[in-house]
């Protein structure tokens, strides 16, 4: 079965083929997962140009069974005149029948019929991944946890931005992990840049905090009288509800807060 690994160098799949420079004679299937969805979404946008937007069909496993898929991918194909695209997202909540009319469905495909199934998270050697790979490309676009500071180096790259290894991490740090969430945010930092370089204090100024912070640190420290904890417990991230300037939509503590922690400190000797 050929399935594209992880790269090593950026953490993300690089060794999969962009979609743009496959083959001029596409595959009936492309099985697309991973958990780096912003690469997915340019893999499907690619496909959806190279196909054609009215030619295209949107379809969810969450009401489209595998039989669902067939019956649009032969139905656009009796329609005739130039190629089709059928997507289908979150396959991997289908069940044992549908991976069985979807492999039935790819012994005799649909001429000039696309059909790309996409995944969160479906292992290689599953049915649906052994079929696709049988008949199409299984295309995996992973980020791997421990280098994903480099994959946000690669992302503002793309946008022809730099960023420095500490700027990363502290965007990840306030994004969390999430590569669509941090993709949204490389995005809006890097037009907001206009091709200068970013450090830690554009990513405090302009980074909207979406990381699970867990509160009852500071709160327990603040009960226990210990302002040295206090004031080193991480910040949770909250909503704006005063407006002002970015570090208040960033979300944080409060700096009011901070000071009188401070200030506690400094009469207690802390």
């Amino acid at each position: 079965m050929r399935v594209q690994p992880a790269s090593p160098r950026s953490g993300a799949a690089e060794s999969a083929p962009e979609l743009a420079a496959v083959a001029t004679e596409l595959k009936p299937v492309y099985l697309i997962t991973g958990g780096d969805r912003p690469k997915i979404q340019r893999a499907l946008r690619r496909l959806r140009e190279r196909i054609g937007e009215e030619a295209t069909e949107l379809l969810s496993a969450h009401e489209a069974g595998g039989e669902d898929a067939v019956a649009a991918c032969n139905s656009l194909g009796l329609l005739g005149g130039g190629g089709r695209l059928v997507v289908v997202e979150d396959v991997d909540r289908w069940k044992a029948a549908d991976t069985k009319a979807i492999a039935a469905y790819l012994a005799s495909p649909a001429p000039d019929t696309v059909l790309a199934l996409v995944a969160a998270e479906l292992k290689k050697d599953s049915a649906l991944a052994k079929a696709c790979a049988k008949a199409g490309d299984v295309l995996v676009y992973d980020v791997v946890k421990r280098r994903l500071s480099e994959w946000v180096t690669k992302q503002f790259a793309d946008r022809k931005v730099s960023i420095d290894a500490d700027a990363a991490r502290l965007l990840i740090e306030i994004v969390g992990e999430d590569p669509e969430e941090l993709a949204s945010e490389v995005d809006k930092i890097a037009t907001w840049s206009g091709g200068e370089p970013v450090g830690t204090r554009e990513i405090e100024l302009l980074a909207a905090g979406c990381a699970e912070v867990p509160g009852y640190e500071l709160t327990d420290a603040w009960g226990r009288r210990d302002l040295v904890a206090a004031l080193a417990a991480p910040r949770p991230r909250l909503p704006d509800l005063r407006g002002g300037g970015p570090d208040r939509a960033r979300g944080g503590r409060a700096p009011e807060a901070t000071s009188v922690l401070r200030r506690e400190a400094l009469r207690a000797g802390a």
